[in-house]
């Protein structure tokens, strides 16, 4: 895992405090997940924040819990992987697999509309290992609803690497890093840039001391940013709902499979015959490919779909279950 170092604490603090509550007052509950040594954690107590950590090594645990004890109820220690959390297995978890139900129990968070403000705010560095895929599971509970998303619209702040923020924030017709990633990630969440800190300042645990630095060709990867994701309060809206969600992410999946591909091509695989009619309609070019659709051009196409007799939702049916098992 990396570690922050105390020098960037208080950029951190900063960083999150923004939007926060103003003024001397409590701040909002965050749930901070992998602190490690607390260096980050005992920053964001100073800043008047309740703290819920979240901490799967057991080492890290013991020094978390001693922390706990020296305060009057600001900090809150869980053992437990925030990406372990609901996993797809029988029986009682054993940690530090962790029910969210049990956490946001533990945290005293109730569930609120999706539409109300946001229950809880998430911190902490996504694990370089599987990193694309880490993301992924968030975005598949936010558009179904599940996990941290049925509490409501859920604000995380994570620390992800450049490359992946980068495709995150690509725009249409970058073939190379506009994927089916940007697309869900750009229309679910309003994406904010809060700091890019340098690898430099991170720490790390691996045996021989040296920074596991992804390495990247297309796109820049020198820097961990510190990126704000929160849930677009009106994603919910037209024909898209958490029950079709998945289908939607399938129908944009298998759009990018051949990215430079036509719009048109991909909807005749799809068995619609009256592609021309409802491109004339959605004012999309017939020429138009795949990389070239923006978020919402791919929202609108989806419940257009939903309106044709033609198109069914159990296209993607198999994909659906494949890829649901893959990510838990």
């Amino acid at each position: 895992r990396f570690i922050a170092c105390p020098q960037l604490a208080r950029t951190v603090r900063r960083c999150l405090q923004h939007g926060a509550c103003p003024g001397p007052g409590p701040q909002p509950l965050l749930l901070e997940f992998a602190p490690g040594p607390g260096i980050l954690t005992r920053s964001l107590l100073d800043a008047g924040f309740r703290v819920v950590a979240l901490e799967s090594n057991l080492d890290f645990f013991t020094d978390l819990q001693s922390l706990e004890n020296s305060l009057d109820g600001q900090l809150k220690v869980v053992h437990g992987d925030f990406f372990r959390l609901d996993p797809l297995a029988k029986g009682a978890l054993k940690p530090p697999a962790v029910s969210s139900d049990k956490l946001f129990e533990t945290m005293g968070v109730a569930a609120v509309p999706w539409r109300a403000d946001v229950p809880l705010k998430v911190f902490g560095i996504v694990p370089q290992q599987l990193e694309r895929n880490r993301l992924w599971r968030l975005l598949f509970a936010m558009y179904e609803c599940s996990s941290i998303y049925r509490y409501g619209r859920v604000e995380l702040n994570l620390f992800i690497s450049e490359k992946e923020y980068t495709v995150l924030t690509a725009k249409p017709g970058k073939s190379k890093i506009y994927q089916a990633l940007t697309v869900l990630a750009q229309l679910g969440y309003e994406i904010e840039l809060l700091h890019k800190e340098p690898w430099s300042s991170f720490a790390t645990n691996l045996k021989n001391g040296a920074l596991a630095i992804p390495k990247t060709v297309q796109v820049p990867n020198d820097h961990l940013c510190l990126v704000r994701l929160t849930p677009q309060e009106n994603l919910f809206t037209g024909g898209l709902k958490p029950s079709n969600a998945s289908a939607f992410i399938f129908m944009v999946k298998q759009s990018f499979a051949k990215p430079k591909s036509r719009l048109t091509d991909r909807l005749n695989s799809w068995s619609l015959d009256n592609s021309d009619r409802l491109l004339k309609a959605l004012e999309i070019p017939k020429k138009a490919s795949m990389c070239n659709l923006y978020p919402e051009d791919y929202k609108r196409l989806f419940e257009a779909l939903q309106n044709s007799d033609m198109f069914a939702e159990t296209l993607f049916h198999d994909e659906v279950l494949a890829s649901t098992r893959t990510m838990n």
